[in-house]
């Protein structure tokens, strides 16, 4: 029996021990936002992630196990602006974890601390799949991302309040890397300026907006409506007229309308990743990729 720890040391051990304690845990419903915490936590945090870049996050399902993950959440970080509004609040209300409703530091919409762009003057359901707070596609400007960052480490400063300077620390280095990111990658799109573009979505408001795109055109007749052959008829007379540089869409999205209108036109389809996932290992990746494809098809 001298041999025995007393059990108030074990106790203690194991409270202290890494492999019993979890750290911050944080559930993002979008990859981008998954990595993010990654750059600006590191082994603080434990992160996962509600979806993967193969899905149209407007349309996830409010399986159990996100559920779960939800109600042992710290914090819970993603977009807003409505991009979740079909299955969010059917995880918050399921998993009833106070920490992560509405209103509680736990809670943080990206849709929240940025400027927002294609805000309706009016939501009118005749008018397709419009999002009253704006478009929630705000990933795709790094300056948003920048902008998330600090919001999120704040988050994470007050939620770990211990630790706060390990995240300050960690955000000014990623800041220092992405603000050379973004000088080199505006640097490489002086070129993309004007670019003429067909869109399958919204989806790509926000990058050509930073990247001063011309967006003539979209697949969908209306936001979240699939293209019809009278709406492609008139896309294809347009870009005959006016021709286009590429057509956009994401991996995700149907891409029998992209490749009819490239056939018919001869603008090559363009397929950008809009988040981390597969080929694109981080945030740096995913624009490093978008920029090198959209050079690509400039003159």
């Amino acid at each position: 029996m001298k041999y025995l720890m007393p059990w108030a040391l074990v106790c203690a051990l194991a409270i202290l021990t890494p492999a019993a304690w979890a750290g911050v845990r944080v559930f993002a419903c979008e990859p981008e936002w998954a990595a993010l915490a990654t750059e600006l936590g590191g082994e603080r945090l434990t992160v996962t992630s509600a979806t993967h870049a193969g899905q149209d996050v407007h349309y996830i399902q409010a399986r159990p196990s996100l559920i779960s993950q939800l109600r042992r959440a710290d914090l819970m970080v993603c977009s807003g602006a409505g991009l979740e509004e079909g299955w969010l609040p059917v995880l918050l209300r399921r998993a009833n974890n106070p920490a992560v409703q509405p209103g509680s530091p736990g809670h943080l919409l990206a849709a929240t601390v940025v400027p927002m762009r294609g805000v309706p003057g009016d939501v009118d359901r005749a008018q397709g799949h419009l999002h009253a707070d704006g478009n929630p596609h705000l990933q795709v400007d790094p300056h948003n991302i920048g902008r998330v960052a600090r919001a999120l480490t704040a988050r994470l400063a007050e939620l770990d309040p211990a630790h706060a300077a390990h995240y300050r620390e960690r955000l000014a280095a990623f800041e220092a890397r992405w603000a050379a990111a973004i000088d080199d990658w505006e640097r490489r799109a002086e070129r993309l300026q004007g670019l003429r573009v067909v869109t399958h979505h919204e989806d790509w408001l926000y990058l050509a907006s930073w990247l001063g795109l011309e967006v003539v055109g979209k697949l969908e007749p209306l936001p979240g409506v699939p293209p019809t052959s009278a709406h492609l008829a008139r896309l294809e007379a347009e870009v005959a007229e006016r021709p286009v540089a590429a057509i956009l869409r994401t991996g995700y999205q149907d891409g029998r309308a992209a490749d009819w209108l490239s056939g018919r036109t001869g603008a090559p389809v363009l397929v950008l990743p809009h988040t981390v996932g597969g080929e694109v290992v981080d945030l740096f990746a995913l624009f490093d990729t978008i920029l090198a494809r959209l050079e690509a098809v400039a003159p």
